[in-house]
């Protein structure tokens, strides 16, 4: 099992009110790809796998390659975001209503993707098809992180996938270290030759690297 790094900034910054601007306090974590769990057979079906990190521009990404799939993980601090290359020779089905999350809190939840409006989150979405040799770009973005205000200032919102924003630096200092440790998980089926092969990314988070104000 090999393993990988990967930092994520979560950035916070004023955030408004009806009564105008207050400052936020915003806490700061490492997020490494602990794991990536192939198929049961990937030595045999799948070849060799490899996971390499690498770094575009100021972004840390990771990329997991086997014989049949090449996919490039950045993770934001609302949505992971994916490029996956088909490299089976065979048309590549990706059923997004397959694709389950877990939280840092444990908790198991849907995902909705690029495309998809806010209030067909909890639908049925169509499936994508990637043909050989082509390329996917696409965001995982857990449907539990979206929700609506009403009112004036109102309209939809998306929470961070770990919650890093609080009132006060004492809440902040008290609340945010219980996430180091804790782990997301992006549960992805891919179906290649009517066959479904489950794909398991682990992301571990690690540190807290530090309390911005």
């Amino acid at each position: 099992m090999k393993k990988i790094i990967c930092l994520v900034s979560l950035v916070g910054s004023l955030m408004l009110s009806s009564c105008g601007a207050f400052k936020s306090y915003v806490a700061t974590y490492s997020v490494g790809l602990s794991s990536v769990e192939s198929p049961a057979d990937a030595k045999q079906q799948f070849g060799e796998t490899k996971v390499v990190n690498f770094k575009d521009g100021e972004v840390n990404k990771y990329r997991y390659e086997d014989n049949y799939i090449e996919i490039v993980w950045y993770v934001s601090g609302k949505q992971f975001n994916f490029d996956l290359k088909n490299k089976s020779g065979h048309t590549l089905k990706i059923n997004w209503d397959d694709i389950s999350y877990v939280n840092c809190d444990g908790k198991t939840g849907r995902i909705m993707h690029s495309g998809v409006k806010y209030t067909d989150r909890n639908s049925s979405q169509p499936s994508s098809t990637v043909p050989k040799g082509a390329s996917l770009s696409d965001i995982l973005l857990p449907t539990d992180n979206v929700y609506f205000v009403s009112g004036q200032y109102g309209g939809w919102r998306e929470k961070y996938l770990i919650p890093c924003v609080y009132n006060d630096a004492a809440t902040r200092e008290a609340e945010a270290s219980k996430y180091v440790g804790k782990k997301m998980t992006i549960m992805m089926p891919i179906m290649i030759e009517n066959v479904q092969n489950d794909y398991t990314f682990v992301f571990n988070i690690d540190e807290l690297i530090k309390n911005s104000k």
